[in-house]
Formats: structure tokens, sequence, C-alpha cells
């Protein structure tokens, strides 16, 4: 193809070269290196002027440091084509998972659902002051002997009570004010026991946006989001590519007696996903659902399955596994309920910390993931997890994007991605 470059990022190097290979091309020739002081160094090899730039960059591993390179590399490609560039895409990043698309703008609870309505102020907005002096209430004895004679013993006695009293109240408004900010920090720290608003939540994802277009991005190309109102925070276009189409191949060939199966979302925030893979294949479906029900333990939630999974073939549903926790205690209780084989579909596959262990250790016969991640390591410490490749999706992408062709095919189901 023409007039089109396409650099790879220190990411996921292979999954570049997936792409590059299926578009017919070679990779862009660049350089990517790190100073004594961990600053990044980028030089480009490759002429830009005139050209369509495509920059494969993933959201994993050292997420800060990728995302620093991807900034800068997609800077100097704005610089060295002095906007003369091909449908006026100066550089496309293409994300095969978006870092920092998992913290929205929106305020959460703790159970995980979203706010309706503002929530109440934990911290009295000004706080009760004691006036300098008493207030008079002519009716009372104190008053009375006051104004009969304010040097009399009795007089004296009682303002001195009096003061005292308001003394006491002064330092007990002190001690109040104090428990309740602490009580209000302690909502707000994670490791608080009482359940407030968190006020000070850092809005991440519209930062990622504009630090991407500041930078010169003029295009992304990602999958999968995990929050789709992701897409919002940009100012310029935005393709959020699914791999539902290469799951259900991969389900289809990869699962024996697919038919018999029954599709399961780990949580209700998949179930969108979930049910739509069992619509456009005709099977069933049940979803894991977490209930609070010990109102002594509100943060240990149960969890509780909706729908029939017993003596059936299971497929868990999900976009994102991270420390694996979600899928495997959903596939510990699919078989206390009776499921006799366990399969887990996954897109983005980070598998930190001690992800893989856990997975070894589980009841899940077999996790497949794609490779929107490196997944060499991985595979290699588990025996059950399998992967499947997603570049084809992103090199037709990159290929109409190039041509000026609709993306709206690569959507459906029985798109053949040869």
């Amino acid at each position: 193809m023409r007039n089109l470059v396409v650099f790879s990022g220190s990411s996921h190097p292979d999954f570049s070269e997936k792409i590059c290979r299926r578009l017919g091309i070679r990779p862009g020739k660049s350089s990517l290196e790190k100073f004594s002081n961990n600053e990044t160094k980028v030089e480009l090899y490759e002429s830009v002027r005139e050209q369509d730039v495509y920059i494969v960059q993933s959201g994993c591993g050292h997420v800060n440091d990728n995302f620093i390179e991807l900034l800068i590399m997609i800077q100097a490609c704005k610089t060295a084509s002095a906007k003369k560039v091909t449908a006026g895409k100066p550089s496309v990043p293409s994300h095969p998972l978006l870092p920092y698309s998992r913290q929205p703008d929106v305020p959460y609870k703790r159970a995980g659902a979203p706010l309706t309505r503002a929530p109440p102020m934990t911290v009295p907005s000004s706080p009760h002051t004691i006036p300098s002096t008493p207030k008079t209430h002519p009716s009372t004895p104190l008053m009375t002997d006051t104004l009969d004679n304010p040097f009399t013993t009795t007089a004296l006695s009682k303002l001195s009570n009096e003061m005292e009293r308001i003394a006491v109240g002064q330092q007990f408004q002190r001690t109040s004010a104090a428990s309740s900010l602490s009580q209000c920090h302690g909502a707000m720290s994670p490791g608080g026991s009482t359940d407030g608003y968190r006020q000070w939540v850092a809005k991440s994802g519209t930062l990622i946006a504009e630090l991407l277009e500041c930078a010169g991005a003029d295009h992304i190309i990602t999958m999968d989001l995990h929050d789709p109102q992701f897409q919002g925070f940009f100012d310029c276009p935005v393709d959020n590519l699914s791999s539902l189409p290469m799951m259900i191949k991969c389900i289809e060939y990869t699962i024996p007696n697919f038919q018999e199966a029954v599709i399961v979302s780990p949580d209700a925030g998949g179930a969108k996903r979930a049910t739509s893979i069992a619509e456009k294949m005709c099977m069933d479906f049940a979803l894991i659902h977490k209930e609070r029900r010990s109102p002594d333990k509100p943060l240990k939630p149960d969890l509780m399955l909706v729908g029939d999974v017993k003596d059936k073939v299971c497929i868990l549903i999900d976009d994102i596994a991270d420390t694996s926790f979600t899928i495997t205690k959903a596939a510990k209780l699919l078989h206390e309920t009776g499921a006799t084989k366990i399969y887990a579909v996954i897109t983005h596959a980070i598998l930190s910390g001690d992800a893989v262990e856990r997975i070894q250790s589980s009841h899940l016969d077999a996790v497949i993931v794609s490779d929107s991640v490196p997944q060499t390591e991985h595979t290699k410490k588990c025996s059950k997890i399998q992967t499947f490749s997603v570049a084809a999706i992103f090199s037709e992408a990159v290929r109409r994007t190039h041509s000026g062709e609709s993306l709206s095919t690569l959507f459906e189901s029985t798109y053949d991605f040869v």
C-alpha cells in the first residue's frame, strides 16, 4: 500500500508485525530508547512526509512509560510531516488496549453502581459558632438579680457557673467538628470504614484524551473500551472496534458442542456483551450477580447465579482480566452449581500480579484470550491459557481508514477475516 507508514511502540512489537504482514508492508524504522535518568528518546528513521502514519501501542506493561512514548512518537510524526498528510490524518494511534480507559469521570459508589443523584455533604458547610457573650433571658433569676445589684455574691456565682457552662460547650463543639472531619477522611481513604462520596477523584479519562489530541492525534483506533463513554472525551474520531466476531469464531472452532453450552457474564456490567454473543449464536445465557445481603458485612458481596448451568458447559465472557479475581470466583460458583466444564473468553488479558497462578489453580478448564496484550510469558507459565489473534480486525481497520472506506462491516459477526 502506498503512502502508508506503520510504526510500532515498545509495548507490543509482535502485534505490529502481524498487522504489517497482513497489509503487505514492512514496519516503519524507528529507535526507542531511554536515557540514564529513564527519559524516553524517540528517533524516526522513516520519512513520513505526505504519508498516513499509524502508531501501534498497547496499554499494558509499563503503562505510563508506554503512554509517554506514544505521545512523543505522535509529536515527532506531526512535526516531521508538517501537516502534509494524506486525508488529514498525520498520526493515527492504534490502541488494542487504551490506557486509563477503566477510570471514567462518572462518580461511583463503593458497590460499583453509579451515583444517581448528588451525594449529601459529609462535612458541614460552616461550623456553628458560639457568641462571645451569652444570650440574655430577662425571665431568668440570674439576670433579675444582676439588674437589681450586679455585684451581689449570688449574681457573681451564677455568672461564673454560666461562663463555665459556655466554655464546656465550646470545647464540645470543637471535639465534634474534629470527629466529623476524621470520619470524612476515613470514608475517602481506601481503608476507611465509613461509606462516603470521594470528593477528590482525578478525571484521568479527560486528561488522557486531551494529551493525545494535544500531541497531534487526529484519530484513535481501539477495541472493546471498558467504558464506552470514554469515546466522548475526545474531539477527534474514535473507532471502538469489537472483538465479538473473533470471539464467536473462536468459540465455534475451539469448544466442542458449543451449541449446548451456556454463555455466562461474570458480573452485571458485562451482561450486554455476553447477551449479544448468546443471541448471535442462539445459546442460553446466565448471569452472576453480586448481592450484598449481610448487614454486618456490607463490603463482602454474595455471588448469586441467575440461570441454569447444571450439567452444562459454561463459557465466561469478559473484556478485561487483570487480577483474574472476577473470573476465578465466577468459575468456583459455576463449579459448585454443577457445571461440567468452564471456559473463559477474554479480550484484554493483562494478568498482573499472581493472576496466572490463580488461573492455574482455579476451576477453569481453559482461558482463551486475544493477543491485544503480549501473552508469550503467560502461556509458558499456565497451560490453561490459549490465544486467538485480533490483528486481522486492526489491519482491516487500518486499510479501510487509509482507503476512505466504511468500518461498519467490521462489526458484523458474519464478516470473514481472511
